[in-house]
């Protein structure tokens, strides 16, 4: 170690206090680094168990394959794992409920039975073809009582369209041609008899309303006849969006029907179709990576830049002695390492501390609030590690070649006088007299110090900038991620859905009468056409008529109308929510609230838009026709059904209904109102939508009143999990946001309580010369009103761009208007100035009792 260097050891130990606040800076950089980098791989690592848990792991689905070409599939160089099912269908009677018509058996390989979701809760799973484990709603559905032990016998086939002679899979509803008439049949009927070894908790794939109860058995391909085919489940071994053109590629060489893919697990993996979707996730992880690293560089820079000042005498001694700039420059980089070889070990372990710390609160909320499965766990890999080290160590390469340059020129006479951060002109102190008239001398004298300490002064700035753009970017991109996020998910308020049968108002009370339902809403569905005019239709519309996608007729074009007509009570509900008043309906002018702005998916480019269906106002008519289709398919010129005045515009979609999309309208009516706009009963589609307090006892309730041809959907672990993900991404953002605040204000605080030690000369000369502690809290104050005035004026634009930067990226995916959140930058005006002014006492707080000849006696060494 050479002379310099081991000045630069010695002046570290000797500065203790100055050195322990440039590590702690440096620390809570690195830990914030860490953090941010082990929240995104843990957060992203729950997302992909609990999609797992739920679905399976699997990425990619070959169809109806047949033996030689499940072999080619386990021969391919992508393939990690091949997991091998086959299903089929059989007749049920159940005599508890008229939903349920058919076990749905789905067979799984040995292996394959540990890929899917199949959760026992009672006996083993099956070993060879002759065993099945049956769900647990198959006793709920049937008279019969099955039991581990007992034997279960059923002519299992192929399910067909009995007019479309297509294959149904098991996620197609059951098929009706008019009324209670089923469209659909059983084939290649083949009667088998299996041991029932257990039972196991209702499978992701069985969903409620579907008419299924399911049986899971086991395959084995080496008995397989030549023509029999199955479906085979890739667990890819390379994971990456050449995955997709990969497989349809291989699965056409190959004569495989199709292939499908596990898209949500590979998007969490980073392999999406959608170029839109990857260009934003890679667009938002660089912005937010960007102000961590900027916000990093800043708190670290303050620390090594105030290191810089302090020992301006210290390096100018070297210089008097012979140093060369370059060993000036070289001993603040070796300071920087010095303090990046302590900090970077102890900010991994405090970022990883802090994260485990959080989580264990978390999982706690996860678990007691949420009703979460899975639970977030601390991962740490490799590359994590790496990518955090080396962001870390550039961070303070970065941080200190400022400070290493500017310690380089510090020529020894500067050095010793310390008037190299000085620089007195009359044009560089120079303020407006309005400072002196509006607010006074110790308003003058505050900006005077500001003006000639103008480095520490713009340093300070800088960390408050940082702080302003940290919180709003961070804040803005929470915020849209929530909405991006619900735009991606069905607005569903409801827990149960009933729909076919004979519905009605009557139905209503007795479905609502059942303990737990706190909600009920009765509503038919007509459906009939609109014809719009150019100068009402929405711009997306005429985009579409542009490119030729769409076309006018006698500038005209033609809607789908849906007329949502509720009961009553429910009715006046909704209208007083949209500001509408209810007993304005009913009148001899039809009257309608329509919904104006839907959330739709755009075939054209992928993205998740949001946009108004209809230039309209309130008080315009709309003329609605019925079909131009009749019952035989023929084109007819519809008839005018009714002129139906706007009595409302609104988003808000009542409980139950889902909008539609661009060239449809929604318009919702009492019930009352059906026989003016020209509907009866039997044209329409009843439907009744519950909230509930135990969703699945009101099912199991609803399928022992038992009234034909009714459906019953349980939508309930589906809007659960979107709130559940909702909840637990506002849970990880805030937490995020909660971070970056304490770093700003830690980092805010430890520039200005550092600036104000280093004013003490400063300070005692103002004591001596006779400034009362009155007029010198009253020069504090107005110093922390133009650090927070000069910080908002810079940080608010920058933060404006970088909120329109995310918003950019955002809308390569999700379509929606820009939109300041003026809450958000209300408070941090506040924040700013509370912080500010806060810092600026405490460090005065610290320092006002010094001896004046004693401060005007220091020296900065």
């Amino acid at each position: 170690m050479n002379i310099v260097n081991k000045v630069t050891v010695r002046h570290l130990k000797e500065n203790k206090r100055r050195s322990l606040v440039t590590i702690i800076g440096a620390i809570i950089s690195v830990a914030m680094i860490t953090a941010v980098a082990t929240l995104g791989v843990s957060f992203l690592d729950l997302l992909i168990r609990g999609d797992i848990e739920r679905n399976g792991e699997w990425h990619v689905q070959y169809q109806d394959a047949n033996v030689e070409q499940l072999e080619a599939i386990e021969q391919d160089g992508n393939t990690e794992q091949l997991i091998v099912t086959s299903d089929g269908f059989a007749d049920f009677d159940s005599t508890k409920t008229d939903t349920k018509h058919y076990l749905y058996f789905r067979n799984f390989e040995a292996q394959g039975m540990d890929h899917f979701p199949l959760a026992l809760t009672e006996g083993r799973l099956p070993e060879n073809a002759n065993e099945v484990v049956i769900s647990e709603t198959l006793n709920n559905s049937s008279e019969e009582t099955y039991e581990v032990g007992d034997t279960l016998t059923a002519g299992i086939g192929e399910r067909m369209h009995s007019l479309e002679n297509r294959k149904l899979s098991e996620f197609d509803a059951l098929q009706y041609r008019d009324g209670d008439t089923i469209d659909e049949e059983l084939v290649n009927v083949e009667q088998q008899t299996f041991d029932i070894v257990g039972i196991i908790e209702r499978p992701s794939w069985e969903v409620s309303w579907l008419p299924m109860v399911s049986v899971v058995g086991f395959t084995d391909t080496a008995t397989a006849a030549a023509d029999e085919t199955f479906d085979g489940y890739v667990v890819a071994s390379k994971i990456n969006n050449d995955l997709f053109e990969d497989a349809k590629a291989f699965a056409k060489a190959q004569g495989i029907p199709s292939v499908d893919f596990n898209s949500d697990l590979l998007r969490l993996y980073g392999a999406t179709q959608n170029d839109n979707l990857r260009t934003t996730m890679f667009s938002l992880v660089g912005i937010i990576m960007g102000i961590v690293v900027i916000g990093s560089v800043a708190l670290i820079y303050n620390a090594f830049a105030i290191s810089v000042s302090e020992r301006a005498r210290h390096l100018g001694m070297l210089a008097s002695v012979g140093a060369t700039k370059r060993q000036k420059r070289n001993s603040v980089f070796f300071e920087g390492a010095i303090i990046g070889a302590i900090s970077i070990p102890l900010g991994i372990v405090a970022g990883l501390g802090g994260i485990w710390l959080t989580f264990r609160f978390i999982n706690t909320f996860l678990k007691d609030a949420l009703n979460v499965g899975v639970q977030l766990e601390v991962v740490v890999t490799p590359m994590m590690l790496v990518v955090a080290i080396a962001v870390s160590a550039l961070t303070i390469l970065i941080s200190t070649y400022i400070p290493a340059q500017k310690a380089s020129k510090i020529s020894a006479i500067d050095a010793i006088r310390q008037t190299q951060d000085i620089k007195l002109t009359g044009k560089a102190v120079k303020t407006s007299k309005w400072v002196r008239k509006l607010f006074g001398l110790e308003a003058e004298i505050g900006l005077k110090n500001l003006k000639r300490n103008r480095k520490r002064y713009l340093a300070t700035v800088f960390s408050l900038v940082i702080s302003i753009v940290l919180f709003l970017s961070v804040t803005y991109f929470t915020n849209n991620l929530k909405i991006s996020l619900e735009m991606t998910q069905s607005d569903l308020q409801y827990d149960i859905q009933l729909h076919g049968g004979d519905l009605n108002e009557d139905s209503l009370e007795q479905y609502a009468s059942l303990p737990d339902v706190t909600e009920a809403g009765f509503i038919r569905q007509a459906v009939g056409e609109a014809h719009i005019t150019q100068d009402r239709l929405p711009e997306v519309l005429m985009e579409e008529i542009e490119r030729g996608e769409a076309m006018l007729i006698e500038d005209r074009y033609l809607y789908n109308v849906s007329v949502y007509a509720m009961d009553n009570e429910n009715f006046e509900q909704y209208a007083q929510q949209v500001g509408v008043e209810p007993t304005s309906f009913g009148q001899e002018t039809p009257r309608a609230i329509v919904i104006d702005e839907v959330v739709y998916q755009n075939g054209m480019s992928g993205t998740i838009d949001e946009t108004k269906t209809i230039k309209a106002e309130v008080g315009e008519t709309i003329e609605l026709l019925g079909s131009s289709i009749n019952e035989m398919g023929e084109e007819i010129d519809p008839e005018t059904l009714a002129n139906v005045e706007i009595a409302a515009l609104t988003d808000e979609a009542p409980t139950g209904v889902t909008t539609s999309y661009p060239g449809s309208l929604d318009l919702i009516v009492p019930m009352d109102a059906l026989d003016e706009l020209g509907f009866i009963a039997e044209d329409t589609y009843p439907f009744i939508s519950l909230a509930t307090s135990d969703p699945m006892k009101t099912e199991a309730e609803i399928l022992e009143i038992n009234e034909g041809g009714i459906n019953v959907s349980n939508v309930f672990q589906r809007r659960q999990q979107q709130e559940q993900l909702i909840l637990l991404m506002q849970v990880f953002t805030y937490g995020f946001i909660t971070l970056i605040s304490l770093i700003s204000i830690a980092n805010i605080f430890n520039t200005i309580s550092t600036s104000i030690q280093l004013r003490k000369r400063e300070f005692a000369m103002l004591r001596s010369v006779g400034m009362t502690p009155k007029g010198f809290n009253k020069m504090i104050c107005y110093e922390s009103l133009f650090y927070g005035v000069k910080a908002l004026a810079y940080g608010l634009p920058i933060s404006f761009a970088a909120m329109f930067a995310m918003h950019y990226a955002l809308n390569q995916t999700f379509s929606y208007g820009f939109a300041v959140p003026w809450g958000s930058v209300a408070f941090v005006i506040v924040v700013i100035f509370l912080i500010v002014g806060a810092a600026m006492l405490y460090s005065i707080a610290k320092i006002k009792n010094d001896n004046i000849i004693e401060s005007l006696k220091q020296e900065n060494a």
